[in-house]
């Protein structure tokens, strides 16, 4: 780039073949991705303010109550979380006795995490608002479109 070229004009030169130059900001997956979480954690984080919880937390129970025990490295991929900062979290629910936290009887290295009845019971106080949140957003997508989002993204999921 020239000097005399302001800063970033190269993102969107009209000049170089459209596979060298970066999408607008209002096309760039990424930042697509980010405007549409924050779209659709905007309800759930209003319903957890009332909890205590965080959403990373409310993720964590979410995980335990589908699966049951769990060691900690399938919570953290099911809730997608890294390992350290899972650990941070499950202190907290540990500390508040949301989560049990034990060692594997067969591979001592292994911490089995499971929900304990008052975890459950912050899933089951929210269960009808989380539901309402799920269908809304359902509703506005269309149910169509609701399974083809989940799918493109299972899709990318997958994408190494």
């Amino acid at each position: 780039m020239k000097a005399s070229q302001p800063a970033g004009s190269h993102v969107s030169d009209p000049k170089l073949p459209k596979s060298r130059s970066l999408p607008p900001t209002d096309r760039s997956l990424p930042i697509a991705l980010i405007r549409a979480r924050e779209k659709v954690m905007a309800p759930i984080r209003d319903m957890l303010s009332e909890t205590g919880i965080t959403e990373q937390q409310w993720r964590v129970l979410r995980v335990l109550s589908e699966g049951g025990a769990l060691d900690a490295t399938d919570v953290s991929e099911r809730a997608c979380l890294l390992l350290p900062s899972l650990t941070r979290i499950i202190r907290a629910l540990v500390e508040r006795d949301y989560v049990t936290r034990t060692q594997d009887a067969d591979d001592r290295r292994r911490q089995m995490l499971a929900i304990t009845p008052a975890g459950q019971q912050i899933i089951d106080d929210n269960h009808a608002e989380a539901l309402r949140i799920a269908q809304r957003t359902r509703a506005a997508l269309g149910e169509e479109n609701f399974e083809t989002l989940l799918d493109l993204l299972g899709t990318l999921q997958a994408f190494k």
